[in-house]
């Protein structure tokens, strides 16, 4: 399952400390779908709360948040302390922690995969929204955001996803398409996606063609924001002194694509190969590896960020304003 680095301009656990959660992420999946295939195989309820222990490594890092959260706390007026301390600890432990719950017993390994999977993903958006101390309000779109959820969830541990991410350059925002991140390559993508069934026309002109039955209309040719995106990651990558070959995407899962003039450096993948494409990537066995991560810190480093602390909510932060 590829990891939600970054969505949009969103908090992210990643930005604080990328290797420590990417692998503590692996972890706490590992450990919970064992525990729930358990379950499953020995007939037990999958939805009552569990007072398994936790391992070692999970303790560890409640631990670590808990000084890091104490740590904090002592600078704040102790008048604040009093009113949100119950809050606070409480939404730490519900953001950080995850048990999966099953509401119905499946009644094949296959489907109780698919339904952890699918709780596995609404905690993965969490992970991607909030911090210990701050959150930012997710669009309910990306919930049912098909092809987010299909990168997720078929590509492997290795990879790191930035979706849509807004980062600064010359201190101005610029929004970014589909930035993938695998051990040995960074996919630069920018998704079609639509109508279904629509057979895109491609040309160097600055408008293609999308026909959709007997309708003809005009879309901004997809490789100018392809080519942007390129040039943005390569310029944080060149000032980082990382090396990792830049690949530009262009890909409609639904659609077809007809683009006989495709510069040799995009590839363009559509409903014919978009299958083959993505399976092929899922089988991809290499491990992270130390320029992969220093990649995606070069990314994070230019990330913008749009969140509200936990301390107050929206309508205090409004009154404030």
């Amino acid at each position: 399952m590829a990891q939600l680095v970054k969505l949009v301009d969103y908090v992210s656990r990643y930005e604080n400390d990328l290797t420590r959660y990417q692998t503590q992420f692996i972890r706490l999946k590992r450990y919970q779908w064992k525990r729930v295939r358990n379950q499953w195989e020995h007939g037990d309820d999958l939805f009552e709360n569990q007072t398994e222990e936790e391992p070692e490594d999970a303790r560890e890092d409640n631990r670590w948040y808990s000084l890091l959260f104490k740590k904090w706390r002592k600078n704040r007026d102790e008048e604040i302390e009093e009113e949100v301390t119950a809050d606070e600890e409480e939404g730490a432990e519900t953001d950080f922690a995850f048990e999966a719950a099953i509401s119905e017993r499946p009644n094949s390994m296959e489907k109780l995969k698919k339904s952890y999977q699918d709780q596995l993903f609404q905690f993965q958006l969490k992970w991607a929204s909030s911090t210990l101390y701050d959150r930012s309000r997710v669009d309910p779109k990306y919930f049912s955001d098909t092809l987010l959820k299909q990168l997720t969830l078929r590509l492997p541990d290795s990879f790191l996803l930035f979706y849509y991410p807004i980062v600064k350059v010359n201190k101005a925002p610029v929004e970014l398409d589909i930035i993938l991140l695998s051990p040995t390559a960074c996919y630069c993508i920018t998704a079609l996606e639509d109508e279904r069934m629509a057979a895109y026309i491609g040309s160097s002109d600055r408008f293609w063609l999308k026909k959709v039955g007997e309708q003809e209309i005009k879309v901004l040719n997809p490789t100018i924001a392809l080519n942007r995106m390129e040039k943005v990651v390569s310029s944080f990558f060149t000032a980082a002194n990382v090396e990792l070959p830049i690949k530009k995407l262009i890909v409609s899962r639904n659609g077809y694509i007809d683009y006989p003039g495709t510069p040799y450096e995009t590839t363009t993948i559509d409903r014919k190969t978009y299958e083959k494409w993505i399976a092929q990537l899922s089988g991809n066995p290499s491990p992270m590896k130390h320029t992969q991560f220093k990649a995606a810190q070069a990314i994070l480093d230019h990330a913008q960020t749009t969140a509200m602390s936990r301390l107050f909510d929206a309508d205090e932060i409004s009154e404030e304003q």
